[in-house]
């Protein structure tokens, strides 16, 4: 079981900042591993907060300077209007969504939204989406630009995230990019908003966990947790070099061509949509 945490840990950690779907490969793997179970969605949320710990190392000085000058200009330090103070909110703001859908539809999240065939249409929908938005979009606003309106839009997007086969980073990206901000504008935003969401999710997850035994031992998603970050961070610099010089349409390939795999093993009977 060791060995298998330490697999998915790895997936987890290639593929959370990837618009590909994380939750999805890992749904997916789970079925293809010696004990053929999903992970669920405790172990998921709970390795995602080694993936989110490396957005905090890789944006470090950017977190610091967003709380620092947010706190400032709350207590009345700096003008209200600095761009860092206002990101704060901004992300605030943009978090709200996922909290509260994620409260509402929480069973569901565990149960239903987790089937093969719904993931599968996911990965084929929000590819192709990804690749209109791509096409598209005007690509000239950058962080600056931001508003509250677009931050509540990309809080939506992110929410979701929440079906495996959307995508965290996809969703929000796309958002982004319809609104027609550049590619590596849309992706740091993405990743800052979703710093909240992951950790309150899989921390959350943490403390059931205590008393709810799942897939694996609270040591072995440790283990996945630890390979989740260290793998995360090389990822994230490669995105974000890559996403300044070229397009997304690898991703969309990959998402489509993953997404009509799994919808013929599943019309074969290959495997099991839950």
């Amino acid at each position: 079981m060791l060995l298998e945490a330490i697999i998915l840990g790895l997936v987890q950690g290639l593929t959370e900042f990837l618009p590909v779907s994380s939750s999805a490969h890992l749904r997916i793997l789970g079925e293809f591993l010696p004990t053929a179970q999903d992970p669920g969605a405790a172990f998921t949320a709970i390795t995602q907060i080694g993936t989110e710990a490396a957005v905090v190392v890789f944006f470090w000085r950017d977190i610091v300077r967003i709380v620092s000058h947010w706190f400032q200009a709350l207590l009345g330090r700096i003008p209200r209007n600095d761009p860092d103070a206002r990101m704060g909110w901004l992300i605030i703001i943009g978090s709200i969504p996922i909290v509260v859908l994620g409260l509402l539809f929480q069973d569901q999240i565990e149960t239903t939204l987790r089937s093969l065939w719904l993931v599968a249409g996911m990965l084929i929908f929000f590819g192709v989406l990804l690749g209109i938005a791509d096409l598209v979009g005007a690509k000239r606003r950058k962080l600056n630009d931001l508003t509250v309106g677009h931050g509540v839009i990309y809080g939506f997007a992110q929410s979701l995230a929440l079906i495996p086969g959307v995508s965290r980073s996809g969703g929000t990206i796309t958002a982004g990019l319809f609104m027609g901000y550049e590619r590596a504008a849309a992706a740091r935003y993405a990743f800052l908003l979703a710093i909240p969401a992951v950790f309150g999710s899989g921390f959350y997850q943490l403390i059931k966990s205590w008393d709810e035994p799942g897939v694996f031992t609270l040591g072995e998603t440790a283990v996945a947790t630890l390979v989740a970050f260290v793998v995360a961070l090389g990822v994230i610099a490669f995105f974000m070099s890559w996403i300044s010089k070229r397009s997304f349409l690898p991703f969309v390939i990959y998402r489509v061509a993953l997404g009509s795999t799994l919808l013929v093993l599943l019309s074969m009977g290959v495997i099991e949509a839950y």
